[in-house]
């Protein structure tokens, strides 16, 4: 039953208070009638006795306090869902902007989901291929997962998330359906139309769920948009069957609208101005990922932030990594010398990715090569800082080695160019072509029968020289 209160006793920027309000409820939805006839939206986001706070999400200008009308609706925010809405764009509160027309909703739900029995919860099995090698291999992503991308200001952490959505998948053969479902939160006109056109472009719109909160577009719509988003992607996974892959960018604009609207209702700020409830907002986003006991369905959630400053210590990466089972960062030394996607392998971390990997989801050897390959990158760092100090001409033959191995590894193995697309096999066999270049001696994380078996420097040189037209490192022809 709705109510209607006529008047309001007080405007503060996005806010508006009304008084002597019965029986409302948090996170109530409410309608403000102007003068004019339009009607605006809200919610409301705090109780105080009989007194409630409503932020209005269009912002208060032209507000009357005499003879605006507020409508309390008696529900909290509602999203229309359907089976039919892959394929479709919303905006940031979830309503259609593509021109289709309303979604003829199966059934609507609470856009803040429901709170879910971690009893309940099955532990992630399985991973999804991203076709690239720096996460397939080293970090891979599991169903069920939360992994964050860490970036920086100008890092390509745009065209890396659509790289991800044109070429994820699952198991082939398991016949299950694949989704995405896509959030973009503050992102400019140009940056949301180059998502658009290259979703339809690579012709994988069909899949994809996408809502777009513009820059433009008022703050308090972006706080709304990662929860509509994920609202969906529940419904698709445990209603519908489907593993979801929701990828939200950019979480850095989310918890600054969050900030400034912390600061609105004159909150106590925590660091740098955040709420002191940043932790937990987060929390309450990336704990909707998972799989639950009894449903076919999982949801998978890749958040994309930038870091301001490039700083890892900042809070919203700071607490995001607290959350989430590992992190993926961007490096900008990699991006400066043309390496694409610029991945730093050495702070990367997929803490679930032993689970969902080896014989009987990926290949046998794929844990001990992965670890195998990080513990000769970092070689390759140390040589590298001897090398800056002695000249890499006075480096024992073996440092060299690993100096040679690390660029054709950052140029073959973590470079691979935004058109590509590799499949795990391919990925493994690309990465045992790379440590057959280094001696024997140096690969102390792998079993003598996974060298005997897979070890071949005669055709790891003659690969690496095909790419290069002839032109190896005479080092690691030797």
């Amino acid at each position: 039953m709705s109510l209607q209160i006529v008047g309001l006793k007080e405007i503060r920027g996005p806010l508006v208070v009304i008084d002597q309000v019965p029986d409302v409820g948090f996170e109530e939805v409410v309608e403000l009638l102007l003068d004019d006839g339009s009607v605006r939206n809200g919610r409301v986001v705090e109780i105080t006795g009989n007194r409630a706070v409503i932020q209005v999400f269009e912002g208060t200008s032209g507000l009357s306090k005499t003879n605006t009308k507020t409508r309390l609706l008696g529900h909290p925010m509602e999203i229309s869902l359907s089976s039919e809405i892959l394929g479709r764009i919303f905006n940031g509160a979830g309503r259609p902007i593509d021109g289709l027309g309303d979604v003829y909703a199966d059934k609507k739900a609470d856009i803040n989901g429901r709170s879910l029995n971690p009893v309940c919860r099955k532990y992630p099995r399985n991973y999804i291929n991203t076709g690239i090698s720096s996460i397939d291999g080293l970090n891979t992503l599991i169903r069920g997962q939360k992994l964050p991308i860490f970036s920086g200001s100008g890092l390509p952490h745009n065209q890396l998330a659509v790289q991800i959505v044109r070429q994820a998948n699952i198991a082939k053969d398991e016949g299950k359906k694949f989704g995405i479902v896509f959030a973009a939160m503050g992102v400019k006109n140009d940056v949301a139309d180059f998502f658009k056109r290259s979703f339809e472009e690579t012709g994988v719109m069909e899949k994809v769920v996408m809502f777009l909160n513009l820059s433009n577009d008022p703050i308090i719509e972006r706080i709304l948009t990662p929860r509509c988003a994920l609202t969906v992607a529940e419904y698709l996974a445990f209603d519908q069957g489907m593993h979801i892959l929701v990828i939200m960018t950019d979480v850095t604009s989310y918890c600054e609208a969050l900030r400034e609207f912390s600061s609105s209702k004159e909150e106590i700020p925590g660091r740098k101005g955040y709420p002191g409830y940043l932790y937990s907002d987060l929390a309450s986003l990336y704990e909707r990922a998972g799989i639950v006991e009894g449903k076919s369905g999982s949801v998978t959630q890749i958040p994309i932030l930038t870091m301001p400053n490039n700083d890892i210590t900042h809070p919203v990466p700071d607490l995001t990594g607290y959350i989430t089972e590992g992190q993926i960062v961007l490096d900008s030394n990699l991006w400066q010398i043309g390496i694409y996607p610029p991945i730093g392998v050495l702070p990367s971390l997929s803490r679930l990715m032993k689970d969902g990997i080896g014989e009987g989801y990926t290949r046998k050897d794929h844990s001990a090569i992965s670890t195998q390959l990080f513990a000769s990158y970092a070689k390759v760092q140390d040589a590298r800082a001897l090398a800056s100090v002695i000249g890499e001409e006075e480096l024992s033959e073996v440092d060299r080695k690993h100096m040679a191995f690390g660029r054709l590894f950052e140029q073959y193995f973590i470079g691979q160019g935004f058109t590509v697309n590799r499949d795990i096999l391919e990925t493994l066999n690309l990465g045992w072509n790379l440590l057959s270049l280094l001696p024997k001696t140096e690969l102390d994380r792998l079993s003598t029968d996974l060298i005997n078996e897979y070890y071949d420097s005669d055709r790891a040189i003659a690969h690496f020289m095909a790419l290069k037209g002839g032109k190896l490192d005479a080092v690691l022809r030797k």
